[in-house]
């Protein structure tokens, strides 16, 4: 890597230490060559996510609100179009604020979800630009999953004699599984192991491991074409 990026992201790293003070903020959006914030308007700021019912069971720590903040503001600036640094700044942010984040992560700009302590992510996930993922039921990335460009999954529904009703399922999506471009995912559905959504397809029902779905709604095509791998033979490899 590049030694001046290199350096910045080791002063990201030891600010982030302290993350729930608003000067931490202050200072990472130095870095970041972001336009100056005020401290009261740091230490004053709510998020979106904070207006959900689910804010009243997972309320957001100064920590967690202040890592989200960053994590949408990035997308704002032109740093996030820099490989060499988005990359591991997302990760670092990520490893705070994740229920989980595994080795090796990668999500490319515009991945938006609601609570990250609700996201449990394995070992080597990729996720793609443009990519919602409603978090507030519970998701579950396994290690080495896939995710391609504008797909969406939700975790939770509204009752239709009543907006405010609503019910929570959590998603699953197992290991070395792909969801294509476009494709969307309903509460409570499981991907299995090895499974391949195709793009643009709804899915409702869950996915047995190793087949392959596609359409609206999602059906089962076939089974994975895999030539006998498994696992990381099936060389989920993203951005050499």
């Amino acid at each position: 890597m590049d030694v001046w990026f290199s350096a910045r992201l080791n002063h990201v790293s030891k600010i982030l230490e302290h993350i729930e003070e608003a000067e931490a903020v202050q200072d990472i959006l130095a870095i970041l060559e972001a336009p100056h914030l005020e401290l009261d308007t740091i230490s004053r700021m709510h998020l979106y996510a904070e207006t959900l019912p689910k804010a009243q069971e997972y309320p957001l720590t100064a920590a967690q609100r202040n890592l989200h903040f960053l994590w949408d503001y990035f997308d704002k600036s032109p740093l996030t179009l820099i490989i060499q640094f988005s990359i591991p700044f997302r990760r670092m942010i990520a490893e705070r604020l994740f229920g989980r984040c595994g080795d090796a992560f990668i999500a490319e700009e515009n991945f938006r979800f609601n609570f990250g302590q609700l996201l449990n992510v394995g070992d080597r996930v990729f996720i793609n630009r443009n990519v919602f993922i409603d978090t507030k039921g519970g998701v579950t990335l396994g290690n080495g999953v896939a995710i391609a460009e504008d797909v969406r999954i939700f975790t939770h529904r509204h009752s239709e004699s009543s907006h405010i009703e609503r019910t929570y399922h959590p998603v699953v999506i197992g290991e070395y599984a792909k969801i294509y471009s476009g494709a969307t995912i309903f509460p409570g559905v499981t991907i299995g192991k090895q499974a391949i959504v195709a793009a643009g397809s709804l899915v409702a029902h869950d996915v047995p491991d190793n087949m392959v779905v596609a359409g609206r709604p999602a059906k089962i095509l076939r089974e994975r074409r895999t030539d006998g791998k498994q696992g990381d033979d099936l060389d989920h490899i993203w951005l050499y």
